[in-house]
């Protein structure tokens, strides 16, 4: 119908429009019917405590706190492992990473990735017909056969695995060779500029978002950082209280409001599923160029609650509460069968460990997590701890802590090895894991033993010397 004709038929019937009304009316009536868009924005060792609603200090994240405003905050958001590609596995497959193979931070001389047996988001959606794009860090494999193209995505540009991977690391710089930057399966160039990556991603991004506006799309930005090393374009050099790290939050920040606004200027906010959230914790050791876990303790690295417990913002409108807060735990395992769900996929025929966790996120009355025994936190293939309910219970491990003074200016400091006990925390009082209840609720340690006993059996644990059942091999060159 022609504008004319429809305001026309309008004031017959005594409505009012404004031009504002009808465009959202033509929208409404355009999306009828349409499959979701899902767009997913994936920091890079951001801290819990580094957006602007989580207790930032020193810079401003207005489009972040906006998305929060509009949306929901997760206060007990987790990855399955806090480490680059071990976490990347999960976002991708609904799986604990070691169930699928991948372990640690994939670099240069791995000869292993993601399987083509195992299914990721992309490929879920495509059953759908959907237009799939990932902008960004990758870290699931170098090679052509485990890069994005070769997985369900349309496209991708970025970097396959870390940016501190090049020639310019801080300590081990002739390890590395030149850094590529990749599109599709090829590089197109090596060591690019850093301060660009940011502004390079998200112009992606919105022309991606612009081609792709009839239908539904999966657009996925995976930004470097806050990773070291830190970089930032001209644009926001200088602009936060707290030096560079603050100026690159601001920066990221900036990106995500450049998506949303084109959201909402080509018609698809209200079609559109927005997630924010992190890879893993803050890496300490870096000092004034890290982020901050505060209130939890420890980050990257381990499975303490500043390594594995990250921000995470949802907006839906019409579909998520608004301005709302979930303190159900909730991990990355959990996005793929949501997003399966929502769209009418279906799953990988092969285990996952992710469920579908749309009752929470919709705000269902009563909605529960349905994982009985909510979540493992592995690092590698040791079985670190495990949290349900309220209660998280940590294994007898060693683990790196900063002990001394962290690092500057991009250059790091040096950890410890420490070993803890077998250790229960109440985290609903606790929240910083500082008094150790064991001795307290020997009923809840039998339980959570037993739990324990279950994740072993099934994926394995090398702390106890168990090899998984139901694990699967990653992709391998050889």
């Amino acid at each position: 119908m022609k504008r004319r004709d429809f305001l026309k038929t309008a004031g017959a019937a005594g409505i009012g429009l404004t031009a504002a009304a009808y465009s959202r009316t033509l929208n409404a009536a355009r999306n009828a019917g349409r499959l979701p868009n899902f767009v997913i924005l994936y920091a890079d060792d951001l801290g819990y405590s580094d957006v602007g609603v989580y207790g930032a200090r020193g810079w401003t994240t207005p489009n972040l706190d906006r998305l929060a405003g509009e949306g929901l905050l997760f206060t007990d958001f987790y990855v399955s492992q806090p480490v680059c590609s071990a976490s990347r596995a999960s976002l991708m497959t609904g799986c604990y990473a070691n169930r699928i193979g991948i372990h640690v931070a994939l670099d240069h001389t791995a000869r292993h990735g993601i399987s083509s047996r195992e299914k990721t988001l992309a490929e879920i959606v495509k059953q759908k017909d959907y237009a799939t794009a990932i902008f960004g860090k990758w870290h699931l494999g170098h090679y052509p056969r485990f890069l994005p193209t070769r997985h369900g995505f349309d496209e991708y540009f970025g970097l396959p695995y870390s940016n501190d991977m090049w020639p310019n690391h801080p300590t081990n710089g002739k390890y590395y060779p030149p850094l590529p930057l990749v599109e599709g399966d090829k590089t197109i160039a090596t060591n690019p500029d850093q301060s660009q990556l940011t502004t390079w991603y998200t112009e992606r991004a919105l022309r991606f978002i612009q081609k792709n506006k009839a239908r539904p799309f999966l657009l996925v930005v995976a930004y470097a950082m806050p990773h070291v090393p830190l970089s930032v374009s001209a644009k926001f050099k200088g602009k936060s209280e707290q030096g560079l790290y603050g100026d690159v939050i601001m920066e990221i920040d900036w990106s995500v409001g450049q998506i949303l606004d084109a959201l909402k200027r080509f018609g698809l906010e209200d079609e559109t599923l927005v997630v924010f959230a992190s890879d893993n914790g803050p890496w300490l050791s870096y000092g004034n160029h890290a982020g901050s876990a505060r209130p939890l303790r420890e980050g990257k690295g381990t499975v303490w609650e500043g390594g594995i417990r990250v921000p995470c913002l949802m907006r839906w409108p019409g579909k998520i509460p608004q301005g709302k807060k979930c303190s159900e735990p909730l991990m990355t395992i959990d996005l793929l069968p949501t997003i399966a769900s929502l769209v009418g996929a279906k799953l990988p025929e092969h285990t996952i460990d992710g469920k579908n966790i749309w009752p929470l996120l919709s705000g269902e009355p009563n909605a529960k997590n349905p994982h009985h025994a909510l979540y493992f936190y592995y690092q590698t293939n040791e079985l670190q701890a495990l949290r349900s309910g309220k209660w998280k219970m940590v294994f007898p491990h060693a683990y790196n802590s900063l002990t001394g003074k962290p690092g500057q200016d991009g250059h790091p400091s040096g950890y410890s090895r420490v070993k803890c006990g077998l250790e229960l925390y109440d985290l609903e009082d606790d929240v910083g894991e500082r008094k150790n209840v064991i001795d307290k609720h020997p009923d809840v340690v039998k339980e959570l033993q037993v739990l324990a006993e279950l994740a072993r059996q099934d994926l394995g644990d090398s702390l106890t010397s168990r090899k998984g059942r139901n694990v699967r091999e990653p992709g391998r060159i050889d």
